[in-house]
């Protein structure tokens, strides 16, 4: 003989269920129609980089921008290649900037070599994301009066 056992079923637990699953959707429902709304988990886009007027850039036929990064002063060097060199100073009546950095895109030259106070070189990657190559201390100093940036394959040194 089998016997069975009935658990009696509480008289509103099938209204509860329906409530909790209309809470639910609702609450998503609700998030998706804010998502023009700031939320506390979404990033705003960051701000451009401001430009920079700190520099003096000699380089014939083209303007290399700089900018602001924090409190670096960045000379964006990604849309050069092959072999080239410019010269860089602090604009008339302004000092050198506390931090200098050189941005340059992988792959488009093979080495960086910048003399100042003292001599720089680094190798660029071939592939990759532009990285900023911030100057070491003491590559330039207040009494510096420019910095020579060269750049050129990696196989042949720099002019």
């Amino acid at each position: 003989m089998e016997v069975r056992l009935h658990q009696a079923e509480h008289p509103f637990s099938s209204g509860i269920r329906t409530a909790v699953r209309l809470a639910v959707i609702t609450g998503l429902m609700s998030i998706t129609a804010c998502a023009g709304v700031h939320l506390p988990w979404r990033q705003p886009a960051p701000p451009p980089p401001e430009p920079s007027t700190a520099l003096n850039i000699s380089f014939p036929g083209v303007v290399l921008p700089q900018y602001w990064k924090r409190n670096t002063v960045v000379v964006d060097l990604s849309g050069v290649s092959g072999q080239g060199t410019a010269v860089i100073q602090p604009t008339q009546g302004h000092a050198w900037p506390v931090r200098l950095a050189l941005r340059v895109r992988p792959g488009s030259v093979g080495m960086l070599e910048v003399r100042g106070d003292q001599r720089w070189v680094v190798p660029v990657a071939i592939t990759g994301a532009p990285v900023d190559l911030e100057l070491p201390p003491g590559l330039y100093t207040r009494s510096t009066e420019h910095l020579t940036v060269s750049w050129g394959d990696a196989t042949a040194p720099a002019q």
